[in-house]
């Protein structure tokens, strides 16, 4: 049976074991519905002994699968992102879970079926899979940005709810409490737990868990402001209470945060499928080629049309991450989890990996180490110097020995070409062949291909020796001239066949696709700080909204600010928590160590001001003229926002567009347009001829 009938035999079957199990379900529901109004047992819906059946199949489906291998990691790895973002209780985290799991893998299941019952060719298999996993982490993604961005929407109403009641009972906990009663379920959920930390025994310590666990900075502000409003009184000013002052701040910062996720998300839309579509449009592009202009064969049958298919999906993949990166929004990374062991660490285990890795990293103490180190921090990258290098050495190894691997496996699929693939003797442009044509084409190759055996594959037979061989192996009576092409032909293919051994220019092309995987993961952190840099200044103006909620409280204090930066930063975390560290042992030595580690000038000058209210100036006397910079800032920072999302969105446009550009181009005009002079070349030596 072929493949195609199996697809087909599974794909009917799969439609009706559905249909059976949809029957079964739907009997079970209305029996169920009957017994329940038979007793008396009136619902709201008729909809919930069906959804009540559903959740018990999801969490058996959950039962089941975490004790799959495969299933397991991908079930385990879902749940770790709704986690984060959104804490159920259990038994609805595993609903949501599967669900989810459930939705994608359908999706992506159903459609590659479709895709591999179209076209059922092993090769094609392959890559339909290989789409499928990153098409999977594609919509994961979609989901959990949706989710985050429903997160900030209910932040907003919170935080008007709070203040209203706030405003009305003049208690944070009683504000905090009623805002999460009446808030969306998503937002009470984070409310809810944040109340229960603030009203505990030790509030700060249960504050400090839920900074591990928050699913964004606008909550961990939240939180801590709540805290300390509740610690040291709020005291009113001109404009109006602290508190209240903070929750506009952070009501704007989140708006300003949706606006740009809004906008960003609009202008990339459908970016992504763009740039996939390409992997499903090789096949159909050929197979057309092929159909209406038989000349293309011999190119998407040769070395230059495998490599030039394997160039657009390295190009598809390559749009991919980069697309992948531009749209990040994560603030997930610094979470207090259990370190895994990465491959990078086993690999620099192994004695000579070490070594190696020994070799290729620069001396401690020189510029470019202290280069190397810097990137790694301003591009949050998770990992140690010496694994980079790891990394590094090893992609050397994989680039290296892929390039050698599809060099040699290319000229041994050349050589197999050159004995079966068939010999059009009517050179053609456009059409195909027919029957006969094809038959004969098929007779002439191997009629070709039992010569070239009997000459031992020797490309020292005369002339002579290969007209011979033509007489001695014909049987239809060939005239002079006819033996006269057939052995030119032979004669070429022999040259053709020799000349398919490794070339040293190969092994140097081998060694510089090693290079290339050498400087990859340099290059992608070069990409992702470049990306990162965008949003550094906006960061630093979220700095100053946290300052001007917290100068006008009692008791403040510089490590106090530098605290809460550190709870609310992403980009600057790392040289923060480094000061932090060293505060105890010189405040001023850690402020300009703090300086010192980051070069935004925006960023150095807020440093400034922190080392001058240590000892000298009081708080409220340094950032004085906060509240005016903060107006002109919100505008500027909406400017900039606008001109970083125009830059990120024509990144994204030229990334995305770019596999299918590749794909139009080096896969069927230029191949085409290289076919037609050289039937061109063709025609005119013919027309010499006569």
């Amino acid at each position: 049976m072929a493949s195609k009938d199996v697809l087909i035999l599974i794909f009917i079957t799969s439609l009706t074991l559905f249909s059976i199990t949809f029957g079964l379900v739907s009997w079970m529901s209305r029996r169920r519905g009957d017994r329940e109004k038979f007793a008396g047992r009136f619902d709201a819906g008729e909809a919930k002994p069906f959804r009540g059946i559903y959740r018990q199949w999801f969490q058996l489906a959950y039962m089941y699968g975490v004790k799959l291998p495969l299933v397991q990691s991908y079930i385990k790895r879902i749940r770790q992102r709704i986690a984060i973002i959104h804490p159920y209780d259990e038994i609805s985290l595993r609903y949501e879970t599967v669900k989810l799991a459930c939705a994608i893998t359908g999706i992506i299941g159903l459609t590659a079926l479709l895709l591999v019952w179209s076209h059922p060719d092993p090769g094609f298999i392959v890559i339909v899979v290989l789409a499928a996993v990153v098409i999977n982490n594609m919509l994961v993604e979609m989901f959990i940005n949706r989710l985050e961005r429903k997160l900030l929407v209910q932040s907003v109403e919170l935080f008007s709810l709070v203040r209203h009641h706030y405003q009305q009972h003049g208690m944070v906990e009683e504000a905090l409490y009623e805002g999460a009663e009446t808030s969306g379920h998503e937002i009470s959920i984070h409310a809810h737990r944040i109340y229960n930390a603030l009203v505990s025994q030790d509030p700060n310590d249960e504050l400090e868990r839920y900074y591990e666990v928050a699913p964004n900075r606008y909550l961990k502000a939240f939180a801590g402001i709540s805290h300390l409003v509740m610690e040291f009184g709020d005291d009113a000013r001109k404009k109006g209470s602290i508190y209240l002052l903070g929750l506009s701040g952070l009501t704007k910062e989140i708006q300003l945060e949706i606006l740009r996720r809004d906008k960003l998300d609009y202008l990339m839309k459908g970016l992504n499928a763009i740039a996939l579509a390409p992997v499903f449009f090789t096949k159909p592009i050929e197979r057309w080629a092929r159909s209406s202009f038989p000349s293309m064969d011999e190119f998407y049958m040769s070395k230059l049309g495998f490599v030039t298919k394997i160039s657009i999906y390295v190009i598809i993949l390559i749009s991919y991450m980069l697309l992948q990166k531009l749209q990040q929004n994560r603030e997930t990374d610094y979470r207090a989890v259990a370190r895994k062991v990465t491959w990078e660490e086993r690999m620099y285990r192994i004695p000579i990996i070490r070594w190696l890795v020994g070799i290729m990293t620069p001396t401690p103490g020189t510029m470019k180490y202290d280069s190397r180190v810097r990137l790694l921090k301003e591009s949050n990258a998770k990992i140690k110097f010496e694994w980079l290098y790891t990394r590094r050495v090893l992609y050397f190894f994989l680039g290296f020995f892929l390039a050698l691997s599809l060099a040699v496996g290319l000229h041994v699929q050349s050589r197999h070409q050159l004995l079966h693939i068939p010999v059009s003797l009517n050179h053609t442009l456009f059409g195909q062949m027919n029957d006969v044509e094809r038959m004969q084409a098929e007779e002439t190759a191997q009629q070709d291909r039992v010569i070239m055996e009997q000459l031992q594959m020797s490309t020292k037979a005369t002339h002579d020796q290969i007209q011979q061989a033509v007489r001695d192996t014909d049987s239809v009576g060939l005239t002079k001239e006819q033996i006269e092409i057939a052995a030119d032909r032979i004669m070429t293919k022999l040259k053709r066949y020799d000349s398919e051994y490794l070339k040293w220019w190969e092994l140097l092309l081998s060694f510089m696709a090693g290079i290339a995987g050498y400087g990859a993961p340099l290059w992608l952190l070069y990409f992702h700080r470049k990306v990162r840099n965008m949003e550094m200044r906006h960061e630093v103006y979220q700095f100053q909204t946290v300052i001007s909620i917290l100068r006008g409280m009692e008791r403040i204090t510089v490590e106090v600010i530098l605290e809460w930066l550190n709870r609310f930063a992403v980009i600057f975390k790392v040289p923060i928590q480094k000061s932090l560290l060293h505060y105890e042992h010189g405040a001023q030595l850690a402020l300009l160590e703090l300086k010192e580690d980051v070069w935004l000038p925006d960023f150095q000058r807020l440093v400034d001001k922190l080392i001058l209210a240590v000892d000298k100036v009081p708080i409220k006397d340094v950032f004085d003229d906060l509240d005016g910079e903060m107006v002109f800032s919100f505008e500027q920072r909406k400017q900039e926002y606008e001109a970083m999302i125009d830059t990120k969105a024509a990144w994204a446009r030229m990334i995305g567009f770019t596999p299918m550009y590749a794909l139009i181009f080096m896969y069927l005009v230029i191949p085409l347009i290289g076919m037609s002079f050289s039937q061109m070349e063709t025609y005119y030596e013919q027309i010499q001829r006569l």
